[in-house]
């Protein structure tokens, strides 16, 4: 569990200029919300987590370790702030998550039966197929 308070106070925001519709609006505007994160300047992340999360999300981070996610979908720039932040909490979490090891499991033998009785059946197929011996 991440303490979101804490991690929200971490959090950079930067207000730009939206693009798309609005007309006039979105050219003397900033609506547009990014909010930057640097993973390994937190200081609520202990060492473990921040491993983790550059690990899992070496893709999305920048060279110095800082997750960048932009939000324009409303005119609205708190709002957009808000998508953002609960975006960035998303992926935390998904990044941290633990997923469970798989278990192997043994082959039914009902399941191995079946399936050598339905490769008789094809192999009888074939041999009726083919042309009798007249010997």
């Amino acid at each position: 569990m991440l303490p979101y308070q804490e991690l929200e106070r971490e959090f950079n925001f930067k207000a730009i200029r939206s693009s798309g519709s609005g007309g006039q609006h979105v050219n003397k505007v900033a609506t547009k919300i990014e909010l930057s994160f640097s993973v390994s300047e937190s200081l609520v992340l202990n060492q473990h987590q921040k491993a983790i999360i550059i690990e899992k999300l070496y893709n999305r981070l920048t060279k110095d370790q800082v997750l960048i996610l932009q939000c324009g979908e409303t005119r609205s720039q708190l709002k957009n702030k808000r998508i953002a932040i609960s975006r960035a909490f998303s992926i935390l979490e998904a990044a941290l998550e633990v997923k469970a090891e798989r278990k192997p499991t043994k082959v039914p033998k009902s399941v191995i039966k079946k399936r050598l009785k339905n490769k008789k059946i094809q192999s009888e197929k074939k041999v009726n197929r083919r042309k009798p011996n007249i010997d």
